[in-house]
């Protein structure tokens, strides 16, 4: 379909639209978050801001074939948090980590009354493959997820792109964006908006990258790119945590999950001699089960010995076995499957090599995000976090994004309860954000396209700031070259040109991405340590710094421009050794 493109500033149409709760993004959480915001006060308009559309947004997009936390009978919700706990080397929001697992199980089972099949043992329980996580055959929950949205009476905005939030003085009243398929600028006024865009991929060049058109062949959802983050990084939201980054062992050449085949199916990681090389030399870790970033190192260590290729050994693995993993694949990654068919690999005589993905920054996975208070507010007023966005609590996943879809629904809920009418005139501000979105569109055509800018910004990263092809490492004078090159890179965004609406969205993305980079790069100069190797490796501070046994957080001052980074204290309130599991 061919586009009618603007001429002028003039010539965009404006859409402006009034609501109760704004939910930015619509996938897991926020999809849970206006589901629930709706089931509390039915009179109460919900709008979901969504870039794609909720069909098949976010990353369940694809489907999965898994929900990795899900409380069994047995447990409690603080055996949970001394899991997830040592799983983090021992930081993590113990009090938000709380809430989340006492209400952990709702959305799940939630989802199973909807619709979502969970695979069930003898007994008729969830069937659970791993100490927390139980199979099911999600390839549709997401289409699920969606309807049952629209029939709670969700306005839903299909296809807009959010670009800055609105303000009401100090107070968040909202967010605007433009449409990538009808080029309309929208700002949508709200009494308290919630965040849930996911994390950010896209900031590191993927070892995948074959040429300049695969920036995007990673692990995580290339179409979270960091806005949700970035909008509240220019506002002054204070952040935390972008240090502890996820990387994890993935498949090697399709950039696949593993712990289908590892956890499942309990097959284990070994190297070229052979050697079961996490049992044999990370058994005060926990072997096998050591934290993931043990398991993200470890593999890259053994490389960098003389020791790689790395595989996962599916060789006694039984036909039966098999046929059952690739049918587990199906409901998650498919084009795994057709990868082993065309490449004629038979996984039960030849093991499945493993590498190491690019980094991303994805608060569903560490606890990197908004620094929140107990009703998951961020400390701008009226903007709530939920999903990948929302920081603190590490090893959510899919159940824990969906409970915090609901616990920050809770909480903007009564938070508008109490709440006057917006009343500050925002025409100069939609004004501002309006020229400033559509820029690109009228450059000059001489100027920069978003995929060259993102290139630079992904070899940039890679190699200061401790990308992949790094192993990982970083030190001092290569995060300064980082940080120089990426403030020089946001000084050049006034020369991004777009041809069309799609590359306008491309374009903002590697400005969101650019603004998450920089506050990344601070957080990783300021951990003068080594706290997790793989994710956050200083080879010039290859100890752990006891004085750093806290959060360190940021916060961009908006007069000065520049990043301003503090720590917060660790609060313990679960009891147990922070560093080792219990059970």
């Amino acid at each position: 379909m061919t586009q009618s493109l603007p001429k002028t500033l003039d010539d965009v149409q404006e859409e402006h639209l009034e609501t109760d709760i704004l939910i930015i993004g619509g996938g897991n959480a926020g999809c849970f978050a206006a589901i629930e915001a709706k089931k509390l006060n039915p009179q109460a308009k919900v709008t979901i801001m969504e870039k794609a559309h909720i069909d098949r947004s976010g990353c369940l997009a694809g489907g999965m074939d898994a929900i990795n936390t899900y409380l069994p009978k047995d447990k409690t919700p603080e055996d949970l948090v001394r899991w997830s706990r040592a799983q983090a080397g021992g930081i993590l929001r113990e009090d938000l980590a709380l809430e989340i697992s006492k209400c952990l199980n709702e959305p799940i089972e939630e989802w199973e009354r909807w619709g979502l099949p969970i695979k069930k043992n003898d007994e008729g329980d969830a069937k659970y493959r791993g100490q927390w996580d139980i199979s099911i055959q999600g390839s549709e929950m997401k289409p699920i997820l969606a309807e049952k949205t629209r029939e709670m009476g969700v306005e839903v905005v299909n296809r807009v792109v959010a670009t800055n939030l609105l303000y009401d003085g100090e107070k968040v009243a909202g967010a605007m964006g433009f449409g990538v398929r009808d080029g309309k600028f929208y700002a949508i006024k709200a009494k308290a908006t919630i965040v849930a865009t996911g994390g950010a991929g896209g900031l590191y060049k993927p070892y995948t990258n074959d040429g300049n058109d695969s920036h995007h062949q990673i692990w995580y959802c290339p179409f979270d790119t960091g806005a949700g983050y970035a909008m509240g990084i220019r506002g002054g939201a204070e952040m935390t945590t972008f240090e502890m980054r996820w990387s994890a062992v993935r498949t090697k050449d399709f950039n696949g999950p593993i712990d289908t085949i590892s956890v499942c199916y309990k097959t284990p990681m070994i190297n070229a001699k052979g050697e079961k090389f996490l049992a044999e030399r990370y058994s005060e870790f926990g072997g096998d089960k050591a934290p993931r970033y043990i398991r993200a190192s470890a593999p890259m260590e053994e490389i960098l010995a003389g020791r790689g290729p790395i595989y996962v050994d599916t060789r006694e693995m039984t036909p039966e076995q098999i046929k059952e993993l690739k049918t587990d694949y199906l409901n998650e990654r498919p084009s795994f499957v057709l990868h082993l068919a065309a490449n004629g690999h038979d996984i039960g005589k030849e093991p499945i090599e493993v590498y190491g993905s690019d980094p991303y920054i994805v608060g569903g996975h560490t606890a990197s995000g908004y620094w929140l208070d107990n009703n998951f507010q961020t400390t701008l007023p009226g903007l709530f976090a939920c999903g990948d966005v929302a920081g603190g609590v590490p090893n959510k996943f899919v159940g824990g994004c969906g409970a915090e879809g609901l616990l920050s629904a809770r909480g903007a809920l009564n938070y508008i309860a109490s709440l006057g009418e917006l009343n500050s005139d925002l025409t100069a501000q939609i004004a501002a954000e309006k020229a400033r979105v559509f820029n690109p569109l009228f450059a000059d055509a001489e100027g920069v396209l978003p995929r060259w800018m993102e290139e630079k910004m992904q070899r940039i990263m890679d190699e200061y700031a401790g990308g992949v092809h790094q192993f990982y490492r970083m030190n001092e004078e290569r995060l300064d070259n980082a940080l120089r090159h990426i403030r020089k890179m946001k000084d050049q965004v006034k020369f991004l040109y777009a041809k069309d609406l799609h590359e306008l969205m491309l374009a903002h993305e590697v400005v969101d991405r650019l603004d998450v980079a920089e506050v990344l790069i601070y957080h990783l100069k300021y951990r003068k340590e080594t706290r997790w190797p793989g994710w956050q490796t200083r080879m010039d501070y290859p100890e752990k710094n006891p004085d750093l046994d806290c959060f360190v957080n940021s916060k961009l001052n908006c007069a000065t421009g520049e990043v301003e980074l503090f720590t917060r204290p660790y609060e313990q309130i679960v009891s147990g050794d922070r560093f080792k599991p219990t059970l």
